[in-house]
């Protein structure tokens, strides 16, 4: 798996320098995700050992964050993540930190999984963007868009949702899908070759809305099993 910084030929991913750039640069051309490569100063695992033990996804707000009794290195750190969330709050957006010790699974016995494991578009009913970033743990995954096909139109798969809709391929059978999101999930091709977000990285990332100029940047979370690394992660 190869990052941004290494193979900039990429065509769907842009390079900036600053967040304002990140800001103001526009979807076009193709080019379906932002990032602004960062190396960031402090000590994130510090914040996950002191978090201590938990399950699932656990929201952290600056209360949370500036009760740690955390050394220098730690306090940098949270103020990092903090500080990303000031900077989106700015801009309207409502960004979460997450501590993630695993991502629920979609356990349904439908043909698709639509979990954020899978690789998969953001959607939105008008613009709207994807925003991250992953300070510790494994980051996220993106495939290029002409290295996906949508699992909806894998004949074998599409042949099963017919039969759980239990009605012909027509405009209720696409709205079954959109419902259900199985419209929204993806199998990258033999050739693909993903790529990592990378730490410390932020990301704006093109969703699934009515008009957008490009097509939306698939990606997908990473396992976490037990055992590996806490996630810690800004997302909006």
């Amino acid at each position: 798996m190869t990052s941004p910084a290494q193979q900039p030929e990429h065509a769907r991913i842009r390079v900036v320098g600053s967040f304002q750039e990140l800001l103001s640069t526009p979807f076009a051309d193709g080019v379906n995700a932002l990032c602004w490569p960062r190396v960031l100063a402090g000590d994130f695992a510090e914040v996950v050992k002191l978090l201590g033990p938990g399950d699932g996804i656990v929201p952290l707000d600056e209360e949370i964050l500036r009760s740690l009794p955390l050394s220098g290195a730690g306090r940098v750190a949270a103020d990092v993540m903090l500080e990303d969330q000031r900077l989106l709050r700015e801009q309207g957006l409502d960004p979460e930190i997450n501590c993630i010790h695993h991502y629920p699974r979609d356990e349904t016995d439908g043909p698709i999984a639509t979990d954020v494991l899978s690789f998969h578009a953001d959607s939105a009913t008008e613009e709207t963007d994807t925003w991250l970033c992953t300070y510790h743990g494994f980051p996220s995954e993106g495939v290029a868009t002409q290295d996906i096909c949508r699992r909806a139109d894998i004949p074998e798969i599409r042949a099963e949702l017919l039969r759980l809709h239990g009605g012909p391929d027509d405009e209720d059978f696409l709205a079954f899908l959109s419902a259900n999101c199985y419209d929204l999930h993806y199998s990258p091709l033999p050739h693909a070759r993903p790529w990592s977000f990378g730490i410390g990285n932020l990301w704006r990332i093109a969703t699934d809305w009515p008009g957008s100029p490009v097509p939306p940047c698939i990606h997908r979370a990473p396992e976490t099993k037990e055992g590996d690394p806490v996630r810690l992660l800004l997302i909006s």
